[in-house]
C-alpha cells in the first residue's frame, strides 16, 4: 500500500519546480519523491508508473486525497488497467494518509534545516534528503527504510555527508 500526496509551494527551484510529490510505501517506510514544475495529471501518473510500478511493482492500494490530479479518468483508469484500489483521504480527515503527511513533514523540516537562506535550491536537495531518510532507523520497525525494502544495509559515505546541521542529523533531529 502507497499513499501519495503534494508538498507545495515551495520557493521556486531551478527549473521552476514549485512542489513535489511525494508517495511512501506504508510497509516498508520507503519514500519516493520528486519535485514538478507543474501538478498535472500527466506528471501525477508518470510519477506512479516511474517511480512505484516500474521500481517495486503493482501495490495493492494507492491512498491519496481527492485532488483532481487524482480523482480524475486517467488516475482512474491506471489504477484500473492494473488492478490498483484507489482510496480517498478525507480533506477533513488527512490522518487517512497519515504516513505520507508525516513523512511531507519530516521532509520540509529537513529542507529548511538544510537549505538555510539557499531556500530556491530545495529541488537539488532532495535526493540527500531521501537517502538520509531512506538510511535512518524508523521507531515502528527498527529498520531501515533501505534494509527493508532492499534485505541489506546501506552503505554509508564516510564523514557524514548528509547532516543537516552542526552536529545533527536525520534521526537525531526526528526523534522525539
Amino acid at each position: 500500500m502507497w499513499g501519495i500526496d503534494l508538498i507545495g509551494p515551495m520557493p521556486t527551484a531551478t527549473g521552476g519546480a514549485k512542489h513535489a510529490i511525494v508517495a511512501v510505501d506504508y510497509f516498508t517506510e520507503w519514500v519516493e519523491a520528486e519535485p514538478l514544475v507543474h501538478i498535472t495529471k500527466a506528471n501525477t501518473i508518470s510519477f506512479v508508473k516511474k517511480n512505484i510500478l516500474y521500481k517495486f511493482g503493482i501495490p495493492n492500494t494507492i491512498i491519496t486525497d481527492n485532488g483532481t490530479q487524482f480523482d480524475g479518468k486517467k488516475f482512474r483508469e491506471l489504477c484500473d488497467k492494473y488492478g490498483i484500489n484507489n482510496y480517498y483521504a478525507s480533506p477533513a480527515h488527512p490522518q487517512t494518509n497519515g504516513q505520507t503527511e508525516a513523512v511531507n513533514k519530516i521532509i520540509k523540516h529537513n529542507l529548511k534545516a538544510k537549505l538555510a537562506a539557499k531556500k530556491g535550491s530545495w529541488a537539488d536537495k532532495l535526493p540527500q534528503v531521501l537517502w538520509a531518510y531512506r538510511t535512518t532507523e524508523r521507531g515502528s520497525t527498527s529498520e531501515t527504510p533501505y534494509s527493508m525494502a532492499y534485505g541489506a544495509k546501506a552503505v554509508i559515505p564516510r564523514g557524514n555527508i548528509f547532516l543537516f546541521t552542526k552536529g545533527t542529523t536525520l534521526s537525531t533531529r526526528t526523534q522525539h
